[in-house]
């Protein structure tokens, strides 16, 4: 079966946009504290790794018992600064209680020194088993992804955000896994 036309998969991704939003409004963004149990027994990232993270907007799950987990054993952790459109992520250093910084589309960023993840933790609106997600629109991790090829992706989410496929195209990066309130899936491709 040939793939829609990408003007097609636009209008595709916006109404899935829409049915995940609607999804996650029942969920409870402190369901990252179970997240980040799972993350640590499932999948922890090897030792040494510089692992990204991100500061969550409204309605998201709420990574930060993750992160704060990770930087007390010993990890670096980084979160995303928004740049100019069409752009990959920078990344720079965090540490809990540090001051963070408004940037646009209602995302915080901390002032540390850049540094290049290993293993990211992704924010996305809906997901599927087979790695696929779908974000915001802006593209900003499938650049970053597609520029860190060694590096393992986790999508983390409300189990509420999976749908059966999720409409993409090859610029669309592919998540290793994503993780849940109810565990990490390991997604085939």
């Amino acid at each position: 079966m040939a793939a829609p036309p990408i003007s097609a998969i636009g209008t595709l991704k916006q109404a899935a946009r829409e049915r995940a939003l609607a999804a996650r409004a029942g969920c409870d963004p402190a369901w990252g504290a179970p997240l980040a149990e799972h993350v640590l027994a499932a999948c922890p990232p090897p030792p040494g790794a510089v692992v990204s993270g991100f500061w969550p907007m409204d309605g998201e799950i709420d990574i930060r018992p993750l992160l704060e987990a990770l930087h007390a054993r010993g990890h670096a952790v980084v979160l995303p600064e928004t740049p100019r459109r069409g752009n990959p992520l920078i990344f720079r250093l965090w540490h809990p209680g540090m001051e963070m910084v408004q940037e646009r589309f209602g995302t915080f960023r901390p002032t540390g020194e850049p540094r290049t993840p290993d293993v990211l933790f992704v924010p996305l609106l809906a997901f599927d088993r087979a790695g696929r997600r779908l974000g915001y629109g802006g593209g900003f991790y499938d650049r970053t992804l597609a520029g860190l090829p060694r590096a393992r992706a986790i999508g983390c989410a409300f189990a509420a955000q999976e749908v059966d496929e999720v409409p993409a195209t090859d610029h669309d990066a592919r998540l290793h896994a994503v993780a849940t309130e109810r565990g990490v899936i390991t997604c085939r491709p």
